[in-house]
């Protein structure tokens, strides 16, 4: 599982998990928080009305005196108030009272006068000195139907001699809870939603973060040029140290192998050398001493040669990016290069053909490595082709916004064997007049300086005779002017 899906997953349940204790919490607080809300203002209403009918009690008029009156006219009256956002019409207070007994003197309802109600807990705690409250269930098959009941004792002196009570259905405050109950979802919901768009967007953010440095990786694992990706934070942190560490070791592999290549190929130079100068120690034909020392120096200018172009390719393979990349001219560059070769004691004939859609061809690049690029294929082509033969340089389109350069030659081509090696760097062919091998560096410098430009280098046997070797570019984008 990916590392991006296991945050999101982790975070999920989190806010999951917060969901659910915030409904948790709505259902165990703010519900019972609303009943004893509304039970301490009937435990208050109850009191201030068992003083007003205590008068009216103790004189044995409680169900026809002016207590009585102003109560049952309560029901009459028109409240007219908005709440909240709720109407109120009517009052939906219940009052009753009753005796030292339990048993019922007043019911504003008018329903149970007479009744006994000493075994329920509002009159029964209360006549005992008690607070006395209840929730029954008018109808015990429907639990919407429970009504609150708060009482509080009618006093002669300090002796209960009653008890009034105040009932309220507790059905009176459910819109105000279903109200809260809609809101608190509704937030909740939101909540929910923010807080996943913003896990999706985080985890996202860490998986492209994530994703980058490990392709930079696989990149640099797999020998690729490659740059670290664009970041923040400590994820730049992270890539700059990666692309440090890569440095410092690549560097180390690549002096290693550098130092183990170059002291390889300089074994069969110096060998000739030192043999040549001790032939030449002794007296020798004038005829033999100019030969040696003929092959002292080219063998001499072979490695001073190899060792410029060790370093030439050195520098290009050292390098992850053409830092300021400048427009180049292709045309332009080649009539460079091949005017370069004119005087080429050779005597190989160069043509140029460029095709009527790259007479403008730009690609951006380093101009420089450019040349040496098509120098080095030039130079190619020069040596195996035969005296007198015909080397053709051509610029055309490759599609897709790319360019091609191609150099073919007439010569003897490249046997099957090597045409998988001839990009590896110190790998060479004999030359077909029987000179030596050259360096093997030209055509590796090729390739790394093709692929620095974004492009590749192909080589292969020509059709009728011969090789052709290829460069791809891709081409300049065209500035639009205002």
């Amino acid at each position: 599982m990916k590392i991006g899906l296991r945050i999101l997953l982790g975070y999920f349940v989190i806010v999951a998990l917060a969901a659910f204790l915030l409904m948790r919490v709505f259902s165990q607080e703010v519900k019972p928080g609303v009943r004893q809300a509304m039970e301490d203002t009937l435990a208050d209403t109850a009191n201030v009305l068992a003083e007003l009918a205590t008068d009216d009690f103790l004189a044995g008029r409680i169900d026809d005196g002016r207590f009585a009156y102003r109560v049952r006219a309560l029901g009459a009256r028109d409240i007219g108030a908005n709440i909240w956002g709720f109407r109120k019409r009517a009052a939906d207070y219940r009052v009753y009272v009753t005796d030292a007994d339990g048993i019922v003197v007043f019911d504003s309802s008018g329903r149970d006068l007479g009744r006994d109600y000493s075994r329920w807990n509002d009159v029964y705690l209360t006549l005992r000195g008690r607070y006395g409250a209840r929730s029954t269930r008018s109808d015990p098959d429907d639990e919407t139907s429970s009504v609150m009941h708060v009482a509080a004792p009618i006093r002669d002196g300090s002796r209960i001699v009653g008890v009034l009570a105040v009932a309220k259905p507790n059905q009176a405050i459910a819109p105000f809870i279903a109200r809260s109950e809609r809101t608190i979802m509704r937030w909740g919901l939101l909540l929910l939603g923010t807080a996943l768009l913003i896990g999706l967007l985080a985890a996202w953010w860490l998986s492209r973060q994530l994703g980058g440095l490990r392709r930079y990786a696989d990149a640099v694992t797999a020998g690729q040029r490659a740059t670290p990706p664009a970041s923040a934070g400590e994820f730049a942190d992270l890539g700059r140290a990666l692309e440090t560490m890569r440095e410092r070791l690549e560097g180390r592999q690549y002096v290693e192998r550098y130092v183990h290549a170059l002291t390889h190929e300089l074994k069969g130079p110096l060998a000739a050398i030192r043999g040549a100068s001790e032939l030449l120690e002794a007296p020798l034909p004038d005829a033999d001493r100019a030969r040696f020392a003929a092959s002292v120096r080219s063998q001499s200018e072979r490695m001073a040669q190899m060792i410029d172009k060790l370093l030439a390719l050195a520098a290009v393979e050292h390098r992850q990016r053409i830092e300021q990349p400048e427009r180049v001219p292709l045309p332009a560059l080649l009539d460079t290069v091949l005017a370069a070769f004119q005087a080429d004691p050779r005597r190989v004939m160069l043509r140029l053909k460029v095709t009527p859609a790259c007479r403008d061809a730009v690609v951006p690049g380093d101009a420089f490595l450019l040349r040496q690029m098509v120098a080095n294929l030039v130079d190619n082509a020069c040596d195996f082709s035969p005296a007198g033969g015909e080397v053709e340089v051509a610029l055309a389109p490759a599609g897709d916004e790319r360019v091609r350069i191609t150099v073919a030659d007439r010569g003897p081509g490249i046997p099957g064997y090597a045409l998988d090696r001839v990009f590896e760097r110190f790998y060479s062919l004999p030359r077909p007049d029987g000179g030596s091998r050259s360096s093997g560096i030209g055509l590796a410098f090729v390739a790394e300086v093709a692929a620095l430009h974004g492009g590749r280098a192909t080589l292969e046997n020509r059709a009728g005779g011969g090789a052709i070797a290829s460069v791809e570019l891709p081409l300049a984008r065209t500035v639009a002017t205002s």
